[in-house]
C-alpha cells in the first residue's frame, strides 16, 4: 500500500482565519504543494484564487498531484446556482476534484427536494467535465441515522442518474474540518461515522476529513473503506511512516 497515495494535503484558511496575511497565505499554499510534490501526495486541496498557481507548480515539476477545491464552503448553505458557478469557475481554472458542501443544513430541516436537486446538478456537471465530485456531508453536524440516510441519498442519486460506471468518481466526504461543535466533541471524521458512511454509500468511494493527524488513524481509515484521507497532517502522516520503517 502506498500511503501518499490516500493523502489528499489540504490548507482551506482564509487569512482572517488564521489571522495572517493574503501574501503568508499564499506562501503556505507554496509549501503545501512543494510538500505534496517532494512525498507525491494524490492531491492538494486549495481554495479556487490558488488553483493556477498549484499547476503551475505541478507542471514544472512534471508531478502526478492532482488539484482540488471547495465549493459551497464552508458552511454548504450557499444557493445551488451559487455553487455551480463557483464549480464552473473551478473547471476553468484546471481543476480535477470539485469537493461541494452538501447542504446539510436543508438536510435536517426536511427540504430534500432542494438536496436531490444540488446532487443531480452539482454531480453533473463535474463529471460532465471528466472531474472527480465529492459530498461533503458535514457528520458532526448530523446523527448516526441522518448520516446514514444522506450516505444513502446521494449513492441512490448518483446510480440512478449517472449509473454504476460514473459511480467511482463520486465520492461522500465526512467534514469540512471547519464546523464549530461543543463540549469538545470532535467535528471531523471519526471511525463510527466512517464505517456508517460506508456502510450507506458504497459503491460510492469514501473520503474522511478532519481530524486524522496520525499514521496509526490513517491506516485504521483506510480499513474502514476509505479511498482518500484530506488532512493538513499529509507531511507528518508519511513521516511518521518514514521513522517506523527504519526501526
Amino acid at each position: 500500500m502506498k500511503l501518499n497515495q490516500y493523502l489528499d494535503a489540504t490548507y482551506l484558511k482564509l487569512p482572517h482565519q488564521a489571522n495572517i496575511s493574503e501574501e503568508e497565505t499564499k506562501e503556505k499554499v507554496i509549501e503545501l504543494v512543494k510538500e505534496a510534490i517532494a512525498y507525491d501526495f494524490k492531491l492538494v486541496m486549495i481554495r479556487a484564487n490558488f488553483i493556477p498557481l498549484a499547476k503551475e507548480m505541478i507542471t514544472k515539476a512534471n508531478s502526478e498531484v492532482t488539484i482540488g477545491t471547495v465549493i459551497g464552503f464552508h458552511e454548504g448553505t450557499y444557493t445551488i446556482q451559487q455553487k455551480l458557478n463557483e464549480a464552473q469557475r473551478a473547471i476553468d481554472l484546471g481543476v480535477d476534484d470539485l469537493d461541494y458542501v452538501l447542504n446539510y443544513q436543508a438536510f435536517i430541516n426536511g427540504e430534500i427536494d432542494l438536496v436531490k436537486e444540488e446532487i443531480i446538478k452539482g454531480t453533473e456537471i463535474g463529471l460532465k467535465h471528466g472531474k472527480i465530485v465529492k459530498w461533503i456531508i458535514e457528520v458532526a453536524a448530523l446523527s448516526s441515522k441522518q448520516i446514514a440516510a444522506v450516505s444513502s441519498l446521494i449513492k441512490l442519486l448518483v446510480l440512478e442518474n449517472f449509473g454504476e460506471e460514473n459511480a467511482k468518481n463520486v465520492y461522500v466526504k465526512s467534514s469540512t474540518g471547519f464546523y464549530q461543535t461543543t463540549d469538545g466533541k470532535p467535528n471531523g471524521a471519526t471511525f463510527e461515522t466512517i464505517k456508517i458512511m460506508a456502510e450507506n454509500a458504497k459503491p460510492l468511494k469514501i473520503k474522511a476529513a478532519g481530524g486524522v493527524k496520525t499514521k496509526e488513524d490513517a491506516l485504521k481509515m483506510i480499513t474502514l473503506g476509505v479511498e482518500r484521507i484530506g488532512t493538513s497532517s499529509a507531511k507528518q502522516i508519511i513521516e511518521e511512516v518514514k521513522i517506523d520503517s527504519e526501526y
